[in-house]
């Protein structure tokens, strides 16, 4: 009996470690929290329909540039006068050679009319030393005759034959003298045409700067004188129109001071260098058609085609 009571108290003592050990386990299965997993990220895989961002460039680049014309001058005074007269003002239409303004050239004139009587004068003397030179020729001749038949001696044949030579190198001399007269006579008629302000070439007066009885020197602007057509267009490309633009290519020009008006424009010349410091070229194109709206001096745009 007695062993018998003591097996199951060894069995229980036996069992209770394994029993604790079995509750602690469940005691910590029921304490844990599930772990948090993440994914890993997803590489970014390009999708085969994805489209490029549209281009910045343009099918026309839009270039600026001024209305030139070839002709635009300041006419200045060729020498130093009073201005007497003045025969043009602003907006005024001249043809070329039409008088503008008018110096005082009393003085040129008078100069002119004492050179032309010297000529006058000159060409007088010259008829009468080749008068002269004609009878020394005949006397020469006649001497020459004579002594053949032995009739004046050696001595008065070289006598008469020197006169005449004489006289032909007189006869040059004077001849000289009446181009040296010719010469300063047509001198002053330029001094003269100076005095006159003339147009130097038709077009249209844009400015005054002189008025009558100031005195002007030699170089001072008096007028300004411009074309009026034909109207050219001058402006600069990138580079990367080498190539793209020709030579008789047309160009479509609008300006803002003439709404939505359009006008065409044909290339004719084409800068055949780039410039470093902008890396541009220059073009230069010339309005076709009617333009009677435009004025040299307007900012007008040009489209140009840009096809890569």
């Amino acid at each position: 009996m007695e062993n018998l009571k003591t097996v199951p108290r060894i069995l229980l003592l036996d069992l209770a470690p394994l029993t604790f050990a079995l509750s602690f386990l469940l005691a910590g299965c029921s304490d844990s929290r599930p772990a948090e997993v993440r994914a890993a990220p997803r590489p970014a895989v390009n999708s085969p329909s994805a489209t490029a961002p549209p281009s910045d460039r343009q099918p026309f680049f839009v270039a600026s540039g001024p209305l030139i014309v070839e002709h635009q001058v300041d006419v200045a005074a060729q020498r130093d006068g009073v201005v007497a007269e003045v025969h043009a003002e602003p907006g005024l239409l001249v043809r070329a050679g039409q008088l503008l303004a008018q110096l005082d050239d009393r003085q040129a004139s008078a100069n002119l009319d004492a050179a032309r009587a010297h000529t006058r004068s000159t060409a007088a003397d010259l008829k009468n030393w080749e008068a002269e030179a004609k009878v020394l020729d005949a006397d020469a001749e006649r001497a020459r005759k004579m002594w053949e038949a032995q009739l004046i001696t050696k001595e008065q044949f070289d006598h008469a034959r020197y006169k005449a030579e004489s006289d032909q190198w007189d006869v040059k001399r004077v001849q000289e003298m009446l181009v040296n007269a010719q010469q300063t006579e047509r001198s002053l008629e330029l001094e003269l045409e100076k005095t006159r302000i003339r147009a130097p070439f038709s077009g249209i007066v844009a400015r005054r700067y002189v008025r009558a009885g100031q005195q002007v020197n030699r170089g001072d602007r008096l007028f300004w004188v411009t074309e009026t057509s034909p109207l050219r267009v001058q402006f600069t490309l990138p580079e990367r129109f080498v190539g793209k633009i020709q030579r008789g290519q047309f160009l479509e020009v609008t300006s803002s001071d003439n709404g939505d008006a359009k006008f065409t424009a044909k290339v004719l010349e084409i800068s055949p260098v780039v410039d470093p410091s902008s890396s541009t070229i220059e073009v230069l194109a010339q309005l076709v058609g009617p333009a009677k709206d435009l004025r040299p001096g307007m900012t007008t745009s040009i489209r140009v085609p840009d096809q890569p």
